[in-house]
C-alpha cells in the first residue's frame, strides 16, 4: 500500500473519479496521475503567463501564476510530510488551484465578476478552476476534462485565502490535505511577495525591519551566518528564515489542534466544522503585521494599480465587444440544457482562459478592424 504510513486521520484511498477508467497502470497512485493531468494540461502552461503581482514579462525574476503554483504545491509537500498527510494530494491542489485564474490577477477576475452580474451571474476563479480540470480540458475520447479525483475536486472547491473574498460562501474544507494547501498558499504569496516587492522598489528593509516576522528572522540569519555582505543573499536568507517560522508554527499549532479535539481518523476530519490547520494566534498577528505592509506598499501602489486598471479595462472591452458582435467571437459556444445563456459563458470561459499577451494582440485586433 502506497500511503500505509500516513496518519489514520490523512487521507489514503481515493473514492474514486467521475468516469470510471479502466487502470492498466498500477504503479501510479489515482493522486500521482491526477498530478501527471494537471502538469501536462493546456491551463498549467498558460499560468506561466499570468499576472502574480506585477504583470507577466514586467522582469525576468519577478514570480508568474506558475512559479507561484510550483511554490504553493512544493510547501504543502513539506507541510504534508511534517503532519504525517499525503504529499501527492496537496501537491496536485497545490499545482491546480490556480487554474482558473484570469489574465491580471485578481483585478481580472472583479473586472470578469462585474461583467458577468449584467447577466445575472458571477465569476470566481475557484469555481473556474474546478470548471477547467471538469469540462474545458480536453485530452481524453471518452469524457470531458481531466477526470480527476474526488478528492482533487473537493480541494480545489473549497480552496480559499484571504485573497478570496469575493462572497461566495465555502464549506470548511472536509479533508486536512485541503486545508494545507490553503495555508500553503498564504505562506508562498506572502514571501515571494515580499520577495518581489523589495526587488521591485516598492517595499524598504528599513520599514520591514520594524515588523516583527522579519525583526526575528533577521536575528536568526544573523546568528547562522553572521553579517552577509551581499543585499540578495541577505533578502533571500531571512525571507526563507520567514517561511521556516511559519512552517514550525503551523504545525506545531496544527498537532495541538489535532490532539485537543481528539482527532483521530478521517471521520473525526469530516465531522469536525471548523479549520484544524492554522497558525497560531500570536504568528497570525505576526503576519498579519506584514501583509498590512504588503497591502499598502506593494499590492495598492499606483504603479500595480494603474497595469492591473488597464488590463481590467482591456478585459470588459473585449467582453463587451464579443457580446456586441457574438459571429466575431472566435471561441466556441456550447448549448447545455439548463444552462442559461450560453454565450456569455463562453465568452467568460475563453477571456479567463487567456494569456496576457493574447489578450493584447486580441484588443490591437479589434481595433484595427472597428
Amino acid at each position: 500500500m502506497a500511503y500505509k504510513n500516513l496518519k489514520k486521520y490523512a487521507i489514503k484511498k481515493s473514492l474514486g473519479r467521475k468516469f470510471e477508467e479502466k487502470d492498466l497502470d498500477d504503479m501510479r497512485t489515482p493522486f500521482q496521475k491526477d498530478q501527471n493531468r494537471i502538469l501536462h494540461s493546456k491551463a498549467f502552461r498558460r499560468l506561466d503567463a499570468k499576472t502574480q503581482v506585477f504583470t507577466a514579462g514586467s522582469g525576468d525574476h519577478y514570480r508568474t501564476r506558475m512559479t507561484h503554483s510550483l511554490e504553493v504545491a512544493q510547501i504543502s509537500r513539506d507541510l504534508a510530510r511534517r503532519l504525517g498527510l499525503n504529499e501527492d494530494l496537496c501537491e496536485v491542489i497545490g499545482l491546480a488551484h490556480d487554474l482558473g485564474h484570469p489574465p491580471f490577477g485578481h483585478g481580472g477576475e472583479d473586472a470578469i465578476d462585474e461583467m458577468m452580474k449584467k447577466y445575472g451571474m458571477h465569476f470566481e476563479h475557484n469555481e473556474q478552476s474546478r470548471r477547467i480540470v471538469e469540462e474545458l480540458e480536453k485530452a481524453y475520447p471518452d469524457f470531458d476534462g481531466l477526470n480527476l479525483t474526488f478528492e482533487v475536486l473537493d480541494g480545489l472547491m473549497k480552496h480559499q485565502t484571504v485573497f478570496d473574498q469575493s462572497g461566495k460562501v465555502f464549506e470548511t474544507a472536509s479533508h486536512l490535505e485541503a486545508q494545507i494547501v490553503n495555508i500553503a498558499d498564504e505562506i508562498a504569496y506572502t514571501n515571494h511577495d515580499l520577495d518581489d516587492g523589495i526587488r521591485g522598489g516598492f517595499l524598504k528593509i528599513s520599514e520591514l525591519k520594524k515588523k516583527t516576522l522579519w525583526k526575528m528572522a533577521e536575528v536568526n540569519v544573523y546568528k547562522r551566518y553572521g553579517k552577509i555582505k551581499d543585499k540578495d543573499i541577505f533578502i533571500s536568507r531571512v525571507i526563507s528564515n520567514i517561511i521556516s517560522m511559519m512552517v514550525e508554527d503551523l504545525c506545531q499549532n496544527t498537532e495541538k489542534n489535532l490532539k485537543f479535539e481528539k482527532i483521530k481518523n478521517l471521520d473525526d476530519v469530516k465531522r469536525y466544522k471548523r479549520m484544524l490547520v492554522k497558525f497560531s494566534d500570536k504568528m497570525l498577528a505576526q503576519i498579519k503585521q506584514l501583509r498590512k505592509y504588503l497591502f499598502e506598499n506593494f499590492y495598492m501602489n499606483s504603479k500595480i494599480s494603474k497595469e492591473i486598471e488597464k488590463g481590467k479595462k482591456m478585459i470588459k472591452k473585449l467582453f463587451a465587444f464579443y457580446v456586441k458582435n457574438p459571429k466575431k467571437f472566435p471561441g466556441k459556444i456550447r448549448t447545455i440544457r439548463g444552462e442559461k445563456n450560453p454565450l456569455i459563458i463562453a465568452i467568460k470561459d475563453y477571456i479567463a482562459g487567456m494569456t496576457e499577451s493574447f489578450l493584447l494582440t486580441a484588443i490591437e485586433n479589434i481595433s484595427k478592424k472597428h
